[in-house]
């Protein structure tokens, strides 16, 4: 029986390769606005980040995200996603 493939994606912001499930995304739609896809199944342009502060400060920091999208990244995804990191770093 063959072992099932697991999606491997690299952090933005301390550039680590992880498994896909255990990062966040946000993308860019095709309408060109930036979200965070809690799903990671939406349609659009993806930038993938670990669920912690120190990787977000990074990628913030850096402009990584921004990089990644080819756009300016709006101060209130950065919310959005501060908001879900805390709610995954309490689970």
């Amino acid at each position: 029986m063959k072992t099932k493939r697991v999606p491997m994606r690299t952090c933005v912001g301390c550039h680590e390769l992880k498994k896909k499930i255990e990062l966040m995304r946000v993308i860019k739609t095709p309408e060109g606005d930036i979200v965070y896809d809690d799903t990671g199944r939406k349609n659009g342009r993806g930038a993938y980040i670990c669920p912690s502060a120190e990787c977000l400060h990074k990628a913030r920091r850096s402009g990584a995200i921004e990089r990644s999208l080819g756009t300016a990244v709006p101060d209130e995804v950065y919310d959005v996603i501060e908001r879900q990191m805390s709610g995954i770093e309490k689970k």
